[in-house]
């Protein structure tokens, strides 16, 4: 069996007992970071044995690690922080089960945009996940493409990019579309900031921000939480 295992992206105490009973009985546990996952099952008292698994690596240990499952081995995926496989390493380890036939489970459990996109006050019945933009390549493409899509945005952005993700965005989708800025979810130092491209440029010139960064953008033509 493969289990997909979320694990919290903040608060320590954001795990649910499957999860943990899931790591504890695994025979094998697969991390993103074996050095940030110790942190967790040193707190929970886990003491499964850890092996790498990350987005340098997967496509060369897939497949030997879905004959393994295949053989009997009981194993649990886990990225540092929130579910495997939402932009973080998984789908090749399940798409080579899925392939010989091994039961993958996925437990339900922490997402970073999830409370996000929520939190923004921005319409959430229907919503699209772009994940992380392009750093280079494609990257104007991908761009345009959003400014067409009528649906509420989810990016992923890290700090040091956030700026310049704010001021394409203000740039290719309109700079009075109306957004959020969701950083540190389930930690201390959580803040939510809102208003429009343009206010939060100016905002995070002001106060630069720091930890894991969610942009929630409104889609084309929404106005007071439904779409035109």
């Amino acid at each position: 069996m493969l289990y997909l295992v979320p694990t919290p992206v903040g608060n320590l105490e954001d795990i649910t007992l499957r999860a943990l009973r899931i790591l504890k009985e695994s025979d094998l546990i697969l991390a993103e970071d074996t050095r940030t996952s110790s942190v967790l099952l040193k707190h929970y008292d886990i003491h499964t044995p850890l092996k790498s698994h990350h987005k340098f690596n997967e496509h060369e240990t897939s497949d030997e690690m879905a004959e393994r499952i295949l053989a009997g081995l009981n194993v649990a995926l886990i990225s540092d922080a929130g579910t495997p496989g939402i932009s973080d390493p998984g789908f090749m380890l399940v798409r080579a089960c899925v392939e010989r036939g091994v039961e993958v489970q996925c437990l339900p459990g922490a997402t970073a945009f999830v409370p996000a996109l929520i939190d923004s006050g921005l319409p959430c019945d229907r919503f699209y996940f772009e994940g992380f933009l392009p750093q280079k390549k494609g990257r104007q493409t991908r761009l345009q493409r959003l400014a067409e899509q009528e649906h509420t945005m989810i990016i992923y952005e890290s700090p040091f990019r956030l700026l310049k993700t704010l001021e394409q965005l203000a740039e290719f989708l309109g700079a009075d579309r109306r957004a959020s800025v969701s950083r540190e979810i389930s930690k201390l130092h959580e803040e939510t900031r809102r208003g429009t491209l343009n206010e939060l440029v100016t905002s995070f010139k002001q106060q630069p921000a720091k930890g894991e960064i969610v942009i929630i953008v409104e889609g084309k033509n929404q106005k007071n939480g439904s779409d035109e």
